[in-house]
């Protein structure tokens, strides 16, 4: 098992390649992090738990950077929709980084994995929610039961620490990369 330094190590590095590496035609003129989740579901608050800390991290330093899904005003089944439109409306051409909670094996659990795809949110819980995402990060925090009321209840049951765990090594090294960018 992977210790904590070693997973935010293995995080930065991997973060870091895949939105320095990103391809694009017109430069980004925004980095919107979209934070998603319920601070109502131990295991569906990472995506907030993060973004809190992001605005903390980023308050007043940097204009380009905004953050979508805090604790205070979550971004989840109920408006991820209304949010992505907004978004688009709102920014020239921006890059949105999806963050978001993940079911997977017993042996991933912990995990945080980084991909330079969209993610569909909801999907372990059977929502069929919009795919999302210029880049996506996604904190593996409980079993994948393979169904959708088994998922409910390990997402419902999940360690808090675990999660909390999780969103300090995210939010420490998005702020980091972007920091030294």
């Amino acid at each position: 098992m992977l210790s904590q330094n070693d997973k935010y190590n293995n995080f930065v590095n991997e973060f870091s390649s895949i939105l320095y590496n990103l391809k694009v035609d017109i430069p980004f003129s925004d980095y919107i992090f979209l934070c998603v989740g319920s601070d109502k579901i131990i295991g569906d608050s990472y995506g907030p738990l993060v973004g809190e800390k992001l605005k903390d991290a980023f308050k007043n330093v940097y204009n380009n950077i905004k953050i979508y899904g805090t604790l205070d005003n979550t971004v989840s089944a109920i408006n991820l929709e209304k949010t992505v439109d907004e978004i688009y409306a709102s920014y020239q051409h921006p890059c949105i980084i999806a963050i978001d909670s993940a079911l997977a094996s017993e042996n991933r659990i912990g995990n945080i994995v980084v991909s330079n795809t969209k993610m569909q949110c909801g999907k372990g819980t059977n929502k069929k929610m919009r795919w999302v995402g210029d880049i996506s990060i996604k904190g593996i925090v409980a079993k994948d039961y393979k169904m959708p009321r088994y998922n409910f209840s390990g997402l419902q049951n999940t360690r808090l620490g675990e999660v909390i765990r999780l969103a300090d090594i995210t939010s420490k090294g998005i702020y980091d990369v972007i920091k030294y960018r």
